[in-house]
């Protein structure tokens, strides 16, 4: 159900905003930290931040700015409306943006994840973090999405969403794990290396994040159908 017109168009919107210079500052901030760190001490040092700032941060900041850079800005100036007078598919719309979306979070969130993690020195850890990074990432750009096509101050409600739910509460009881995306992904990576934590139950992490992901297209699908219906803007 994918658009290429829509995905194009998307993606030029995500190209051409001063946010992607933004977006493309945390990876860049992840790997130099990483490797400052590296070179001053070891790499068994330079490791705990790279699941501790690259999932819980990095990652679902990026997803943050991509998601509402291909959506939030047509909701907030009224010219979604215009797209939506066209005869296609409000949730091919959806798909469409969405995949760009999630293209912008693995590249510049999971992909970094893994460069930093590879700088550390076990590349085992690294192609763990980076298998949990895409699952965690496809769900975030998910969820942000859905966010985007509901309210006017996605931004806002993402920031709140990933600094007091995931980061926050996350640390400060471990029962978020089991509802907590950046902790399914860390899960999930916990499969392929034992290093991870393991937070929550692989079968949980894995259903959850499937769930959560098509639950948040199918959500911004019908928002905007809702759009097209009721004439909002």
């Amino acid at each position: 159900m994918m658009n290429v017109t829509i995905a194009k168009l998307a993606l030029q919107a995500l190209l051409g905003r001063r946010r992607f210079y933004l977006l493309l500052a945390f990876p860049v901030l992840l790997i130099g930290l990483v490797t400052l760190i590296t070179v001053l001490t070891d790499g068994d040092a330079a490791w705990e931040i790279v699941p501790g700032l690259g999932y819980t941060l990095v990652l679902p900041l990026v997803a943050i700015l991509a998601a509402s850079s291909v959506l939030g800005p047509e909701v907030d100036d009224g010219s979604i409306v215009y797209l939506l007078s066209k005869p296609v598919s409000r949730y091919g719309i959806a798909i469409s943006k969405w995949l760009v979306a999630l293209g912008a979070t693995l590249v510049a969130g999971s992909l970094p994840i893994f460069v930093a993690a590879l700088i550390t020195g076990d590349t085992t850890r690294a192609v763990a973090l980076f298998v949990g990074a895409v699952v965690a990432g496809t769900t975030y750009s998910a969820l942000f999405l859905a966010i985007s096509a509901v309210t006017r101050h996605a931004v806002i409600a993402s920031l709140m969403f990933v600094l007091i739910w995931e980061s926050l509460l996350g640390n400060l009881f471990t029962g978020i794990a089991w509802l907590s995306i950046s902790q399914w992904g860390i899960r999930i990576g916990h499969a392929l290396s034992d290093e991870l934590p393991d937070p929550a139950n692989l079968p949980w992490a894995i259903g959850a994040s499937l769930v959560v992901t098509l639950a948040g297209v199918w959500f911004a699908g019908d928002r905007l159908r809702s759009f097209s219906l009721r004439g909002e803007d």
